[in-house]
């Protein structure tokens, strides 16, 4: 265990029990969803290969516009 994450168990340890309980909910959702990440990306790297070479082609082409935050 790191020490980060040691204080931070710590810290969580003082909470009230719903509290702790909310808090190991999250975590155990985040480690869930990035395991469905990383089993989505396994089964499709030539996709998003495929996906990265035709946006960089775009690029080049003149075929994109800079990103601007404020017409998002």
């Amino acid at each position: 265990m790191t020490d980060l994450f040691r204080k931070a168990v710590e810290k969580v340890e003082s909470l009230p029990k719903d509290q702790q309980d909310a808090i190991a909910a999250m975590i155990l959702e985040e480690l869930a969803d990035e395991e469905r990440w990383t089993k989505t990306f396994e089964r499709t790297p030539d996709v998003l290969e495929r996906l990265a070479h035709e946006a960089e082609e775009d690029s080049k082409a003149g075929r994109t516009l800079p990103l601007d935050p404020d017409n998002v």
